[in-house]
Parts: C-alpha cells; sequence; structure tokens
C-alpha cells in the first residue's frame, strides 16, 4: 500500500482573503512580527540577520575559517555522501522558522527557507532527480505533511529539476534525532532506509533536507540508494548545524 503523502490541505498561495488583509493591513514579519515586504515575509532587520553560510567543508557542509577542502573529520572517514550544500548555517531567524514549519504546521514559514535554497542551488551540478528524505507513515499521518517534501517541491520547479520521491522509504519507525546524542542518532537511523524495487535508479541524486545536524539520517538514506546503484548522492540542506 502506498505511503500517503502531505495530507494537510493547502490553499492556493493567490487566495483572494489574504490578499485583501495584506493591502488592508499590510504584511508582517514572520519571526517579530515588524511590518515587512510581502516578497520576503521578513522586515528588514531579520532579512539582513540571515545566517548565510559561508565557507565550509564541501562534503559535509560543516563552517570553515576558510575554503572549502574537506575538514579533519571527512578526511579521517569518508562519508557516504560525494557533496553537501547548505544555504544556511543554522542560527536566527532560520532558528525560528524552520522548527515551525517543520513541527507547527507553519508552512508560510518554509516558503523563504525554500526560495533561499533555489537561489544556492541554482548554480551547483545538476543532479538528474532530487529525493526528499521521507518521514515513516506512522509520523507522516500524525504530522500530516513531510517537511522535506514541501522544500524539494518548490526546488524542483524553480530549478526545472525532476521531483522522485518514489525512491526512498523509511521502513522502520525511529526516535526523534533531536533526542539523541551523537552516537545514538547514528544507531537510531541504521538501516531505516530502503529503495523499492526500480528498473533503473538515476546516476546522480540530491537529498532534500531541513537541516543537517550530525549527518546521521542524512548518511543513512545515501547509503540505501547507494546500495540500489546510485552513483551519486549529494545532500542539498536548507541549515547546517556547526
Amino acid at each position: 500500500m502506498p505511503t500517503p503523502v502531505n495530507l494537510t490541505p493547502q490553499l492556493p498561495v493567490d487566495h483572494g482573503f489574504r490578499h485583501r488583509l495584506l493591502r488592508l493591513f499590510g504584511s508582517r514579519c514572520l519571526v517579530c512580527r515588524e511590518r515587512a515586504a510581502a516578497e520576503h515575509a521578513l522586515c528588514d532587520a531579520c532579512l539582513a540577520a540571515l545566517p548565510w553560510a559561508g565557507a565550509a567543508c564541501a562534503r559535509c557542509a560543516m563552517p570553515l575559517p576558510t575554503g572549502d577542502g574537506p575538514c579533519g573529520a571527512c578526511l579521517r572517514r569518508a562519508p557516504p555522501l560525494d557533496a553537501v550544500h547548505a544555504a544556511f548555517v543554522y542560527g536566527f531567524p532560520i532558528d525560528r522558522l524552520l522548527p515551525r514549519f517543520k513541527f507547527h504546521h507553519d508552512l508560510a514559514a518554509g516558503a523563504l527557507p525554500a526560495r533561499c535554497m533555489a537561489a544556492r542551488c541554482a548554480g551547483l551540478p545538476r543532479p538528474d532527480a532530487l529525493v526528499p528524505v521521507p518521514l515513516h507513515a506512522a509520523r507522516l499521518r500524525r504530522r500530516g505533511y513531510d517537511q522535506a517534501l514541501e522544500l524539494a517541491r518548490p526546488l524542483a520547479s524553480r530549478l526545472t529539476l525532476p521531483l522522485r520521491d518514489d525512491l526512498l522509504q523509511r521502513t522502520r519507525a525511529t526516535s526523534a534525532q533531536s533526542e539523541l546524542a551523537a552516537v545514538a542518532r547514528r544507531r537510531n537511523v541504521r538501516g531505516a532506509f530502503a529503495c523499492g524495487q526500480r528498473p533503473a535508479m538515476p546516476a546522480h541524486v540530491a537529498l532534500i533536507d531541513d537541516v543537517m545536524t550530525t549527518g546521521a539520517t542524512l548518511h543513512a538514506a545515501a547509503i540505501a540508494l547507494r546500495r540500489a546503484g546510485v552513483a551519486r548522492v549529494d545532500a542539498w540542506v536548507c541549515a547546517r548545524v556547526p
């Protein structure tokens, strides 16, 4: 039986009532509620504070003082991801927007991060497909939507890339990674992903997720894709925890 995906009904972006309210009251910043430009959904101060990623390890996106060579951890043990690209370092105001987007049904809070990801990823080597990191069916039923898929959809549209949310399944329910330490995170997601039977897999895919902390979830997903025949697996994430 196919896994239900993103059950929460959504209003059209240009819903008439919303536009009438904006004309009457103006747009308010999603973070601080000050007046904001409608196209950004943030006030000037919060927009200026966005923690754009700078120099970082090419293999895991860990912030570095200079350059983009591999960090010490990736030199000691090469990760199963060929490259990781993050739009932001996890900090204010992204650390306010993403939890609301992920846990509180605030899909509007994910719109700006998705646009920023598309801008940052537009010049990267183009994968054959974008693959959102899936939720387990039980968690998807509770939450009603998959935040990685909600990021991947506008990315695929803006960058004209195929979206393949059918390639990867989370086959085992796991504890929330945010509640675990690094070693427990790796143990928690080991073997949690699998790929369905496909006549052919894309040669190059980019995994899409909201936040990368230790990388355990993305690594487990990349291992499953490689075992299924994918030659190159990158990860595109909204934010990297330093």
